[in-house]
């Protein structure tokens, strides 16, 4: 996800007239800037070039794909795919079920007290000797110890 005042900036040179090129620049600026700080593992200024083109273009900027024959049929699908991204407003729609597990709401079966009270009621239900057994496992612990 590009920062705001980057797609601003890129949005100020659409603005002024400026090439998809010069706008797309800025994306590739900020990725140079993210490996520089160590944000992320892109070794080579290619990577942070190859990087910020794809975001510019998911960003909107009318930078079109390569053309066939310039790069591999990997890359240019890729930005073909980072084009059509582009056009789209942005929007795109999470499944509910993943949502209520992201917000880490209980939908009745993973609730924190609910997996709590199982982890401490299963190993009652064990034999002795099992449990010792799985306390040896157990790291920093000293075997026969509980």
């Amino acid at each position: 996800m590009p920062e705001k005042r980057t797609v601003e900036r890129a949005r100020q040179d659409k603005k002024e007239g400026k090439a998809p090129s010069t706008q797309a620049g800025e994306f590739v600026k900020e990725e140079i800037e993210h490996i520089r700080k160590g944000e992320h593992g892109a070794r080579s200024t290619k990577q942070a070039i190859a990087i910020g083109l794809s975001k510019a273009r998911r960003a909107g900027v009318d930078l079109p794909p390569p053309e066939k024959g310039t790069t591999s049929e990997r890359t240019r699908k890729s930005a073909e795919h980072a084009v059509e991204a582009g056009r789209h407003d942005g929007r795109h729609h999470t499944n509910p079920r993943r949502s209520k597990a992201i917000e880490g709401r209980s939908n009745g079966k993973g609730g924190r007290r609910r997996v709590t009270r199982h982890c401490r009621s299963k190993p009652k239900r064990k034999p002795t000797s099992e449990r010792r057994r799985n306390a040896a496992k157990a790291p920093n612990r000293e075997p026969g110890r509980d």
